[in-house]
């Protein structure tokens, strides 16, 4: 994970919109003495190094590989309806 910039002021902003945790990119951990108390208090902040960190922390999955693991019977099933052209909608 790359690190952001201004981070101080996404984080005010994130806790005027009520946002409980934040994922903050391990390179940023230094900035985070520059946050205001009352800010860092009111967020949960999680540092992150990895997209499979991000990804445990944002979707709540253990295994970020299974995601993207298609399955063969799902591979070759048909969609239920074929998509709507759309001229069908006229």
């Amino acid at each position: 994970m790359l690190p952001v910039g201004g981070l101080k002021e996404k984080l005010v902003a994130a806790l005027r919109c009520q946002v409980r945790k934040v994922l903050v990119p391990k390179e940023n951990q230094k900035e985070l003495s520059e946050v205001p108390e009352k800010v860092a208090k009111g967020l949960e902040l999680v540092l992150v190094e990895t997209m499979d960190e991000v990804l445990r922390h944002a979707l709540a999955v253990d295994n970020p590989d299974e995601l993207f693991v298609e399955s063969s019977a799902d591979a070759t099933k048909p969609c239920a309806e074929p998509p709507v052209e759309h001229h069908d909608l006229q």
